[in-house]
Parts: C-alpha cells; sequence; structure tokens
C-alpha cells in the first residue's frame, strides 16, 4: 500500500509548472511539454516495485505500531534477484521501473547513512548489500529507465507521518527528522546516476510549511527527473489520476492549473486537467497487478494470495483506460519473501505483454496526413469489410494539446454510422469499435488552432 492510501489531510495545492509559449496576437498561451515530458509520454508503460517489511512480517502496521517496528533482521530474502524483476518487467512492456526504496516503514533498502535502520543492519549479504545499486544495474542490463520512490511524507521508524512532520510536533525533532530527509535523498539522486522518474507519494512538504527544502536537491542532483507529485516549479511534474485502479478519468488532459495531494481511498472527481490550463503536468495512472482487495491494497506480497491477480482481459482494459486516456500506465509488483516476483505474476505479466503487442503491435491500416480536400478530416480505408477491435490515433503534443472535440464514424454496407466522440486526445487516445468496417474517418470538429496528428491507426 502506496503512502496515497494512508493521507489524512490535504497538503495545501501542488501545482505543476512546465515551458510554455505565448501567442500575442490572441493573447493565449499555448502550453506545452518539456523534452523529458514527451519522452515520458513516449514510455507509456512503467512498473513501481513494493519490497518492505510488511513481507516478512504481515501483521506489522506502520501507523499503528509506530516505534514497534520490525527488527532490521526481519529483512532476509533467500534468493533475491533483481535481474529477474526487470527480466519480468520488460515480459509486461514496460520501459521504465521505479523502485521504493524506502516505504513507510523507514527501513531503507541501501546502506543510509542517515540512521542504522537498513540492509546495512539486516543479514541479506552480511550487511554488504545495496538493493538500489542491484536495481539499477539491472535497469541498465534491460534497457529499462530507473527510477526512484523517495517519499519523504512518512517514516514509522522516526515517527513521522504525513505531510512530513515529527509527530512529537518538537521543532528540534522536525529540524533532525528534515537532515534525515535531505541525507537520504542526495544519497539516491547523487550515487545511483541519472534517473528518469522520481516518486514523491503524498506529495512535498514545502519549505514555508517546515519541510526539506526539496526543490533546491532536486535541481542540485536530478533536474531532468520526472517528478511524480513533485515540488511546486518542477519543470518536469506529473500528476496523480485519483485512484489507484488503473484508469484515467476522460478527459485526461495534459494541461492542468493546479493538482492536490489527496487520499488514495476514495476516488477523487475532477481530475481531469484542462484544455486551457497553464501547466503541463499530465497523469499518471498506478495500480497494483493483485486486486486492491487483496493484501495491502495488493501493493504487498502475501503467502496465499496468487489467486488476486487481475486477469489479462482486466489489464488490457485498463491499458485503453490509461494510455488511451492520455496518461501513463504503471502497473505495481509485489516481490515475495525469497525476493523474487512470483511465478503466477511473473506469467501474468508476460501474457499481458503478449497481449499487448498482438492488439497493437501491427495496424491493420496507417494514416498521417488529413484527406487533401479538408485539413480537419483524416481516412483510413480498409478496401473491404474488416473486423477492427481498436482505433488509436495521436496528437504530436510538442506543438501542444490542439484538438478540443472529434468524432469518430466507421462504414459498413456503404453507410457511415457514429462510432464515438470525444475532447481530448494528447499523446494517445484508444477507442474500442468492436466491429466491421470498409473504411474509417476521423473529423476533427474543434481545435485550438492547426490540427497536428500524428497518427490514426486501426488494430
Amino acid at each position: 500500500m502506496k503512502f496515497k492510501k494512508s493521507i489524512i489531510a490535504v497538503i495545501a495545492i501542488i501545482s505543476c509548472l512546465s515551458t510554455f509559449a505565448q501567442i500575442t496576437a490572441s493573447d493565449k498561451k499555448i502550453v506545452v511539454p518539456s523534452a523529458r515530458q514527451v519522452e515520458w509520454a513516449n514510455q507509456e508503460i512503467g512498473v513501481l516495485i513494493h519490497f518492505d517489511m510488511p513481507v516478512f512480517k504481515p501483521e506489522y502496521e506502520w501507523r499503528r505500531d509506530m516505534g514497534k517496528h520490525p527488527d532490521a533482521s526481519v529483512f532476509n530474502p533467500s534468493a533475491l534477484d533483481t535481474d529477474q524483476w526487470l527480466k519480468a518487467a520488460k515480459s509486461a512492456g514496460a520501459k521504465y521501473a521505479v523502485l521504493v526504496a524506502k516505504h513507510c516503514s523507514g527501513f531503507s533498502l541501501w546502506p543510509t547513512k542517515a540512521h542504522e535502520y537498513s540492509v546495512k543492519n539486516s543479514p541479506w549479504k552480511n550487511g554488504k548489500g545495496d538493493l538500489v545499486a542491484d536495481f539499477i544495474a539491472s535497469c541498465k542490463k534491460y534497457g529499462i529507465k530507473p527510477g526512484i520512490y523517495a517519499s519523504t511524507t512518512a517514516n514509522g521508524y522516526l515517527r513521522v507521518d504525513n505531510p512530513g512532520k515529527v509527530l512529537s510536533g518538537d521543532p528540534e525533532d522536525q529540524k533532525r527528522y528534515n537532515k534525515v530527509v535531505e541525507t537520504q535523498l542526495t544519497e539516491l539522486w547523487s550515487q545511483y546516476g541519472e534517473l528518469f522518474e522520481i516518486w514523491f507519494d503524498g506529495g512535498v512538504l514545502p519549505v514555508e510549511a517546515g519541510g526539506a527544502d526539496v526543490m533546491a536537491m532536486l535541481k542540485k542532483y536530478q533536474p531532468n527527473a520526472i517528478a511524480f507529485q513533485g515540488p511546486f516549479n518542477h519543470p518536469n511534474n506529473i500528476r496523480w489520476v485519483g485512484n489507484e485502479e488503473g484508469v484515467a478519468p476522460y478527459p485526461c488532459w495534459a494541461r492542468t492549473d493546479a493538482f492536490t495531494s489527496a487520499s488514495g481511498v476514495v476516488e477523487i472527481k475532477g481530475l481531469n486537467g484542462n484544455p486551457e490550463g497553464q501547466y503541463w503536468c499530465p497523469g499518471e495512472a498506478d495500480f497494483p497487478l493483485r486486486k486492491n482487495s487483496s493484501f495491502q491494497g495488493g501493493w504487498f506480497w502475501k503467502k496465499g494470495e496468487d489467486n488476486q491477480l487481475f486477469e489479462l482481459d482486466q489489464l488490457v482494459k485498463k491499458y485503453t483506460q490509461s494510455v488511451g486516456r492520455n496518461s501513463n500506465m504503471l502497473l505495481g509488483i509485489v516481490i515475495d519473501d525469497r525476493g523474487l516476483v512470483p511465478d503466477a505474476d511473473v506469467k501474468r505479466m508476460k501474457e499481458f505483454g503478449e497481449a499487448i503487442s498482438k492488439h497493437f503491435g501491427k495496424a491493420l491500416a496507417t494514416v498521417k496526413r488529413p484527406i487533401a480536400d479538408d485539413m480537419n478530416v483524416f481516412l483510413l480505408d480498409l478496401k473491404q469489410e474488416t473486423p477492427v477491435s481498436y482505433v488509436v490515433f495521436r496528437e504530436n503534443i510538442t506543438t501542444g494539446e490542439i484538438i478540443r472535440e472529434y468524432k469518430l464514424s466507421g462504414m459498413t454496407n456503404g453507410q457511415w454510422t457514429k462510432l464515438a466522440e470525444g475532447t481530448c486526445v494528447g499523446h494517445k487516445r484508444i477507442e474500442c469499435v468492436n466491429g466491421r468496417y470498409s473504411q474509417l474517418k476521423l473529423e476533427i470538429t474543434k481545435s485550438a488552432g492547426p490540427v497536428n496528428l500524428l497518427e490514426l491507426s486501426c488494430f
């Protein structure tokens, strides 16, 4: 269970900022993504890896048991293999991976100098191990972009709860905790090379509210990293979609005015973004491979729950409702007490990767240019009536989100029938059509400027 699920207070308003250009003639802003945000959108699928004390002590609950945390000696996986983790992630089609280097217990998967509660005092590798280093090496081996979950808002070992404040309320204790945060983030961000994504579960406590100066460290050590719920004014921020079910709301504009960090227990409505918003801050749809009703919300392994995996068709549907709604899909995978992705999970991830390749690997037809007599109409000619399940279209987001409304039609027996209509397209829109068509037509009925469609394809 990630810290979003235990937030009990809203952390003010956290806005996302990105570069933008301005059209002076109309006095309207055209907001565009940073280069790293474009690169991030192109990856589409990532994984989020959880491995912490509940795997070894399932009865442990960090908030209830503050001050009674399991001893570091509990952490002793017998067959830990980060290569196996990343191989499984690659089979699922993941292009990036985020390791939860420290979850809410406070136990750290690298030999931190900030305190004693880490792998350096565990029997694993006789206290000489560094799981973060192993993870980074495996990412490089399998060509997957590495990321680190670096939440600063909760630490059971140090008696810290949302939004990153010590429970004692003592200003000196807060200073000491902030020093721990600074030490740990400096270690994670300076010792392991460039990170693709950094996950701030629960957001970042601002300096003016008593938090550490995370923004200054981010600028110094990882200025190019994508930051999930990152500090205000970071140019590569992304936002939460408001649930842990892998389903982005629709529409889900990458542009937004602001977003609020809130509880993951109750689905939040209205996190749709704003096509006229002043910031580029796209959504990331996270969910565990194991159902939310299972142990720790599906984020951590527990013996006897291999039957809690989502079915393959459910995973494919979540892909269409995340990547197909202009967000990225972040799949949570568990590590068992051996230190491995369970066999059942490995099998399901491979099946999912194969299914996505089967459904979206080779298009039945593709077009990149509008028909000659109308620059806002795109036509797919299948020559004869052909079974079609999905229609996929993409904007060139380097020039912003320009499309405001569209209509999709299909021809059967010489007659056009409206199949779908919508608003947001962005990086990718997937419409599920399930029929037989000889032609498919996409009409852009409203736009904020010249349409820059990268692709229209059917599968």
